[in-house]
């Protein structure tokens, strides 16, 4: 199957602020850089995993893996200004100097705040988490700022289209984590080690993100600046962002916390190992909606891109599904070996799931772009759903389908409402700020 076949993909991938030609193919070549970037990304940050909980041990290694499991959540602030920088870019390219400055002022003082926040919590993160370490607690305070710096400086580029500074972004977010968190774990294998190396590999993207970013750009369509893009006006965005992919994020993680208090420890560990698939599948396409979430801040581009996008991460889930099932032997290796032999036979379910998420992912972006506030109440009107509905399964087999139903609604509800949404004419920006 070729690009080509997605037409409004390929044609996302294609457009260029410049309309050249030579733009045009530097733009397919970036969207590749940008696949492969975050592959290798992904991969990294694996292969971290893995060494640590090998070296580690599961006593330590559960405490690194609490660690960055709250690192993920506090991580939605990153998100949200990546969000915000690349719409308010990409919708309004003759303001890129005035929004640039808005978007990374707010990224430095929003990483002081949270850093300060999460320095407030300190004691708390080491009592919930049982680390016994302050100075490891601490380190979560310490990774905030460079990570939530790195999300303003990632939306401007992504805004622009700056597609092969941005992947250098993306590499920089993972190999550095894989060496530099590798030597300290084998110098000194503790959970503080680990998290030290996280600590000092997250300014590596922040440097290349204020290396490709030192000198600014001309407007690509020059006009006078429209204003509306102060730091407050950045901020309102940036919570609204954060807030959504928040629930997102609680939506796609909470069936494992549901799996560990309703089922048997056995079923649940069975349901863990199939969430493995889950992120994989979740995490495969995400370069689509990097590529595709610019144009889908552009009014005129927005119904195109997002079913042929949808189209996309689609076959890539449709592949990766029948990859499941054909090779279930294969994949069941992947997630844990034969210990776990009796959750192969569901893989397939678990792929689809992942699909399901993945999808939704860009559904949210969708609405992330156009600004609608209605998409953060069905999402966790969707978790709730999980929670209630959660408890009435008694096996992993029962749960898994109940997700893929609730998840397989919203999905229905959120792509019918987008429709419908992008048939009428865009609204003001005053009146979208504040719809839903």
């Amino acid at each position: 199957m070729r690009i080509r076949d997605f037409g409004p993909v390929y044609d996302a991938l294609m457009t260029s602020p410049q309309g050249t030609d030579s733009a045009a193919r530097t733009g397919v070549r970036g969207g590749g850089a940008i696949a492969v970037a975050m592959g290798v990304m992904n991969v990294a940050t694996y292969g971290f995993t893995m060494v640590a909980a090998r070296w580690l041990g599961p006593q330590n290694y559960g405490a690194f893996a609490a660690l960055m499991g709250l690192l993920l959540v506090v991580g939605v602030v990153q998100l949200g200004l990546q969000a915000t920088g690349a719409r308010r870019i990409a919708s309004s390219p003759g303001d890129v100097h005035e929004i640039e400055r808005s978007v990374l002022r707010v990224s430095y003082g929003s990483a002081l705040a949270l850093g300060a926040l999460c320095l407030a919590f300190t004691p708390l993160i080491n009592s919930t988490l049982k680390l016994e370490s302050i100075p490891t607690a601490v380190l979560v305070a310490v990774s905030a700022v460079p990570m939530t710096v790195m999300g303003g400086q990632a939306g401007v580029l992504q805004g622009e289209r700056r597609w092969k500074e941005l992947a250098l972004v993306y590499l920089a977010n993972g190999l550095p984590r894989l060496v530099i968190g590798t030597a300290l774990v084998l110098w000194h294998p503790t959970e503080f080690a680990a998290m030290l190396g996280v600590t000092v590999a997250q300014l590596a993207p922040v440097a290349v993100g204020w290396f490709a970013l030192r000198r600014g750009r001309e407007p690509v369509h020059p006009h006078e600046p429209q204003g509306g893009h102060g730091g407050r006006a950045v901020l309102v965005e940036m919570a609204h962002n954060s807030h959504a992919l928040l629930a997102f994020f609680a939506l796609s993680n909470i069936d494992v916390l549901v799996a560990r208090s309703v089922l048997a420890a056995h079923e649940a560990g069975l349901y863990a190992a199939g969430v493995i698939v889950v992120k994989a599948v979740l995490f495969l396409p995400q370069f689509v909606v990097v590529v595709a979430f610019p144009s889908m801040s552009s009014e005129s581009e927005r119904r195109r891109v997002l079913l042929g996008s949808l189209g996309l991460v689609a076959a890539i889930g449709a592949a990766c599904t029948i990859g499941a099932e054909a090779l279930s032997g294969v994949a069941l290796v992947f997630v844990g070996g034969h210990q776990y032999l009796p959750v192969e036979g569901q893989l397939w379910v678990f792929a689809v799931l992942g699909t399901l998420l993945s999808m939704l992912q860009l559904l949210v972006y969708s609405v992330l772009a156009r600004q609608a506030r209605y998409a953060v109440y069905a999402i966790w009107a969707a978790f709730l759903a999980v929670v209630l509905l959660g408890r009435l399964s008694g096996s992993f087999q029962e749960l898994v389908r109940l997700v893929v139903l609730v998840d397989g609604c919203l999905f229905a509800v959120l792509l019918t409402v987008s429709l419908l949404s992008l048939r009428r004419p865009q609204q003001p920006a005053a009146e979208a700020s504040v719809e839903g």
